[in-house]
């Protein structure tokens, strides 16, 4: 399964690219309750878009994203003094007796300090880096969808919460990040045919076991070992990445846009890895096809079967 990706995470990118339009009221939506205490998470890359408004509603966002920082600081600032007073007790009490729980202490309070820290200097931190468009199961990012006839890019969690299912279904099927291309007319029959975005992704993440991305058996004796690959296509280039997607409500609930991606058998190069999924970049020429669904499915199968096909090179993500 696919379960980080680096993406485009900037709407300016897709309304220049894609002659789309910015869903403004959802964006402002979700910077809105997630400065009222809802745990939205978002990539900094797509908070950082903000910097510059170019209109009265862009900064109400670029001013509640100021706001949901500054509390994250004062936050952070408050952990990072309590771990400090964890550290120090737990040191002083090391010195008069070497004990499990001193020892645990001291190593989560640690932790915790240098966890805090790293937060910190990232919501100071101006200068771009990669890593600030990387989404995980459960982090927002932009989605291009059509809505009357036009190209909307709509902010949606990466984790598909269907429509019409319980909001517990989050917790009993923690996987619908991915929407796996066999079971589109079973689990994902609400939304196939219906409900399609894209999202531009330039790379993806797996765990795999070590020894199978090295080729090899496991040693005698050895443990099995998982780490992290990232996957490009080779030629560097934005992949369209096929997406399906859910405009969630329920009494008394805050709505949820959310989205999976659709996944399929992996290429050689990735299976050669010891990877069983990989998911399914569209043709351009496809585009309008595959957002605006005829219904046909036959069609849309034929969609993803005509995919981009690049050659995913890999090496171990940092």
């Amino acid at each position: 399964m696919c379960y980080s990706a680096l993406v485009r995470a900037e709407h300016r990118d897709y309304e220049r690219l894609f002659n789309a339009k910015i869903s403004i009221d959802d964006y402002l939506r979700l910077f809105w309750e997630r400065g009222q205490g809802a745990s939205h998470k978002t990539p900094k890359a797509m908070d950082d878009a903000f910097r510059s408004p170019r209109n009265a509603v862009e900064a109400q966002i670029r001013d509640l994203i100021s706001s949901y920082r500054a509390h994250e600081a004062h936050r952070l600032q408050k952990e990072l003094f309590a771990q400090t007073k964890r550290l120090a007790d737990a040191r002083r009490n090391l010195q008069g007796k070497v004990t499990k729980a001193a020892t645990e202490s001291a190593r989560i309070a640690t932790d915790k300090i240098n966890r805090a820290k790293a937060r910190l200097a990232d919501l100071e931190r101006a200068t771009p880096k990669d890593t600030d468009a990387r989404i995980y199961p459960g982090v927002y990012a932009p989605v291009l969808v059509v809505e009357d006839g036009q190209r909307v890019i709509k902010p949606m969690r990466y984790q598909c919460r269907p429509c019409g299912k319980p909001a517990t279904y989050d917790r009993k099927y923690p996987g619908t990040y991915n929407a796996r291309r066999d079971n589109l007319e079973r689990f994902w029959r609400g939304q196939f045919g219906v409900s399609h975005g894209i999202v531009l992704a330039t790379a993806f993440y797996e765990h795999v076991a070590r020894h199978a991305a090295e080729g090899r058996e496991l040693a005698d004796g050895e443990v099995e070992e998982s780490i992290v690959l990232e996957f490009r296509p080779r030629p560097r280039h934005d992949m369209l990445v096929a997406c399906l997607w859910s405009n969630w409500s329920a009494p008394g609930e805050s709505d949820l846009l959310s989205f999976a991606a659709i996944t399929d058998e992996p290429p050689p190069e990735v299976a050669a890895t010891g990877h069983d999924r990989c998911i399914i970049p569209i043709r351009p020429e496809n585009l309008d096809a595959w957002l605006q669904p005829s219904g046909r499915l036959e069609d849309l199968y034929a969609i993803l079967d005509d995919r981009d096909r690049p050659y995913y090179e890999h090496r171990l993500a940092a």
